[in-house]
């Protein structure tokens, strides 16, 4: 079983949390303390040593980010709770931070628990923490990849090209790396999104500004080299966009 702390400084969502969780993971779950403020969490994180904590941003004191800057241990899976707010969940996404929305769905709760077990590493990775609170500020310029290997920063503007194949999603960045995450393109879809990026075919997305000519038989060749193919779905909207390039 998982031990779990939840900090939330509201009862009711502290009390409609715990319900769901025994509802939707009583086998997985043990909540083992509750927190309303920074600096008790602090105190029951380094003290208990859980194994999840589910981490609201806004608490009476401060906030999720005060407490895990002056927690010692952080061998522990995270997940954030958050009011809806379209810039707050492209934060998250940008970050590859896991997090759930308020008011909590239990589906969405057990997807969250079940994504845990298949995750092997607990140890909170300061470079997305730090990117969460930077896409929080402002229009995210970054977005984090994560793989097997590592974490990788990369900036919008490096990425060439994205191409999927099943369950995979490769980046191709203008430097000549090449990145692949365990996540289809749809899950990138939302945040690469016109004007910049275009989803040109169900197994390519593109940046526009690495475009350096595209035919009417469908076919965009990019400064990589590399030739993508439009999809006829798309080619309205493809060629619509680019007159408004122009």
């Amino acid at each position: 079983m998982y031990k779990t702390i939840i900090i939330e400084d509201e009862q009711r969502i502290r009390e409609a949390l715990s319900i769901m969780l025994e509802m939707v993971a009583p086998e997985e779950i043990q909540i083992i303390a509750y927190a309303e403020s920074v600096e008790e969490a602090v105190k029951l994180i380094d003290r208990m040593q859980p194994d999840l904590v589910f981490m609201d941003i806004m608490l009476q004191n401060g906030t999720g980010f005060d407490v895990l800057k002056q927690i010692t241990f952080n061998s522990f899976h995270l997940i954030f709770t958050t009011a809806y707010e379209q810039h707050a969940i492209n934060a998250f996404k940008y970050s590859a931070i896991d997090y759930l929305l308020k008011p909590i769905d239990p589906d969405e709760l057990k997807t969250a628990i079940e994504r845990i077990s298949l995750l092997q590493e607990r140890v909170l990775e300061k470079q997305q923490l730090n990117e969460l609170q930077n896409n929080l500020s402002k229009t995210p310029d970054r977005i984090i990849l994560p793989t097997q290997e590592a974490m990788y920063v990369v900036k919008l503007e490096q990425i060439t090209r994205c191409e999927t194949s099943g369950s995979y999603t490769t980046f191709f960045l203008t430097d000549g790396r090449k990145i692949m995450v365990s996540k289809p393109l749809k899950n990138y879809e939302d945040l690469l999104e016109p004007p910049m990026f275009f989803r040109i075919h169900q197994s390519h997305l593109i940046n526009v500004n690495s475009i350096v000519s595209y035919s009417r038989e469908g076919m965009v060749h990019l400064n990589d080299k590399s030739v993508v193919p439009i999809s006829r779905g798309k080619k309205e909207q493809f060629f619509k966009l680019m007159k408004e390039e122009i």
